[in-house]
């Protein structure tokens, strides 16, 4: 029989054995395909950071220690103004002051926490949070700033932190901020002198 010199139909044998239906890919399209996947991996990370909760915190000094309350319940920072001690309360109840009509108590956190003293100077603020209805102050030494931190990394309390008081730490980030659970201070009705007076 004479041979034509035509090709005979490529089989999938031809082709590396492809399944029907399969489309070859040229190298070029092979390296567009690899560096499209390369890219979409590199941006793996970043999605995840941008999912991670972070919290916003308002950071200050106490003693020669760092602490922070989330700025969700600060309502301001006020300078310590016309305090009036109250007499027959805790030693950490460091007063009362009247913020445009509404009585605050004014926690000292140093005498609540144990701390070392420092005494009052022009630094010291009062920290004014509240959580619907209840509100109070927290006595500052001096305000560091606003913080942003990972809620995953927030560790759990120190093992030193102990004390009747250790509850209210919610938790200590890497650098060693001390985080207050301030729902913790606000539903404690010890804590809080609530009186309405007239301007």
């Amino acid at each position: 029989m004479k041979k034509t010199g035509r090709k005979s139909p490529e089989t999938a044998e031809d082709r590396g054995s492809l399944p029907a239906g399969t489309i070859e890919v040229t190298p070029e399209e092979k390296r567009t395909i690899l560096r499209s996947r390369a890219k979409s991996l590199a941006r793996e990370p970043e999605k995840q950071r941008e999912a991670e909760e972070y919290l916003d915190l308002l950071a200050f000094l106490l003693a020669h220690e760092t602490y922070a309350v989330e700025t969700v319940f600060i309502r301001e920072v006020y300078p310590l103004t016309e305090l009036t001690p109250l007499p027959c309360t805790p030693d950490y109840i460091f007063g009362i002051i009247n913020i445009r009509g509404q009585i605050l108590t004014i926690i000292d956190m140093k005498k609540f926490f144990d701390l070392p003293e420092k005494g009052i100077t022009n630094l010291n603020r009062v920290i004014v949070v509240q959580e619907e209805d209840m509100a109070l102050g927290i006595l500052a030494d001096e305000i560091i700033g606003i913080r942003n931190i990972p809620k995953s990394g927030l560790n759990p309390p120190l093992s030193t932190m102990t004390g009747i008081h250790a509850g209210y730490i919610q938790g200590v980030d890497g650098e060693g901020i001390i985080l207050l659970d301030m729902e913790r201070f606000l539903n404690d009705r010890q804590l809080i002198v609530h009186e309405e007076v007239g301007v």
